[in-house]
């Protein structure tokens, strides 16, 4: 986000956009792009200096409510310390944005972008993973003729999804002369592969970016996945998505920068794999954990429900003294109540006057007959 708001101020600058355009993913990375921070206007300078401002309290912010969340109360925080943890800005100068700042963004970007998918196929696995711990757990809570009933179904579920048209290789001849023709509406027989280009290069930057290339597998897509369709999994449909577009980034994208241009993609149009007629072999034919990673996550899990009901058994007792203690405030409280109406009533009371004989009620002197025996 803060890469995006830093670059769409930068784009406002002529001298700076030409730079951009005209430089690779490696003038980007190696940080020559950064150096041409120093001829951009001074207009668009002040811009930056207040977008970083703006990052480094939003930045402090998430570290006093995290602090405040975990550590005790008046503890005095160092909050230029801890900004050290955050490697995209430059700790030493949290008051203007500098060369070093767009380099160290840059940097820090790109190796999150990199790790990106690694973590969303480790977080898809282990989403299969307790969708099959579930399953599993289901089946041994049934009596064995109900236990085979639900066998069954599974299995008949899993052979209802089975049957597909086939799935192209992405990025193949195939694959792209079917979006030629069912999505463009073009003659398969005049497909060309540099007008195709130009018709997906929706933003018309002259790249293809991840979400145009990730646009073009939906008819691939459609033919395994339906939203309507209980049977098919929609989080399955997108690490799908995701595995085509890895498939063919590692096949097209030369330079490695998560973009492909016209070049990169018409050479890929003239190897002999672009003419593949294999099928796509989906998500749900290969298993993305071995049994023994199962057994461990299962094991993770029973640890983890192990000191959930731990915690809760505290929580409860917690409950429990707390309960015992509202009782005991009640009850003083009552205690107290009780003495301020007896003190109310005491200073109501008229004071009788010593060796001064009772009065009635309109201030006369009130006597007392005395009962002879």
């Amino acid at each position: 986000r803060y890469l995006r708001e830093v670059i769409d101020v930068l784009e406002t600058d002529s001298h700076f956009r030409e730079k951009l355009q005209a430089a690779n993913a490696d003038d980007i990375k190696s940080g020559k792009l950064s150096k041409e921070l120093d001829f951009v206007g001074h207009h668009v300078r002040s811009k930056l200096d207040e977008l970083k401002r703006q990052e480094v309290s939003r930045l402090r912010m998430l570290i006093k409510a995290k602090m405040d969340a975990t550590a005790h109360q008046n503890v005095q925080m160092d909050h230029a310390g801890l900004l050290k943890q955050f490697e995209h800005l430059d700790q030493q100068n949290q008051q203007t944005f500098e060369a070093k700042d767009l380099e160290l963004l840059i940097e820090t970007a790109t190796r999150d972008l990199e790790s990106f998918d690694s973590a969303r196929h480790e977080e898809f696995k282990r989403y299969e993973m307790l969708k099959e711990h579930e399953r599993r757990e289901y089946l041994r809570s049934l009596e064995q003729e109900k236990r085979e009933s639900e066998e069954k179904r599974e299995e008949e579920r899993k052979q209802r999804h089975r049957e597909h048209p086939k799935i192209n290789v992405p990025g193949s001849r195939d694959q792209l002369k079917e979006v030629w023709e069912e999505t463009d509406g073009l003659d398969p027989q005049e497909f060309n592969p540099k007008t195709f280009f130009k018709l997906h290069d929706s933003n018309g930057d002259g790249v293809l970016d991840e979400q145009e290339l990730e646009a073009l597998f939906t008819k691939e897509l459609e033919k395994v996945y339906d939203p309507k369709n209980e049977d098919d999994d929609m989080t399955e449909m997108e690490e799908e998505r995701l595995r085509m577009r890895e498939h063919v980034m590692r096949n097209v994208d030369a330079n490695h920068d998560r973009l492909v241009t016209l070049e990169e993609f018409l050479k890929s149009t003239e190897r002999k794999d672009f003419a593949n007629t294999d099928e796509w072999e989906t998500v749900d034919e290969k298993p993305v954990y071995t049994e023994e990673e199962l057994k461990q996550f299962e094991a993770e899990l029973a640890a983890q429900e192990a000191e959930l009901g731990k915690r809760a058994e505290e929580l409860k007792r917690e409950h429990e003294d707390l309960k015992e203690r509202e009782r005991e405030l009640e009850l003083q409280k009552k205690e107290y109540q009780q003495a301020v109406i007896q003190m109310a009533q005491k200073q109501k009371a008229p004071q009788a006057v010593e060796g001064q004989p009772p009065s009635g009620p309109n201030g006369e002197l009130q006597f007392h007959s005395e009962t002879k025996g």
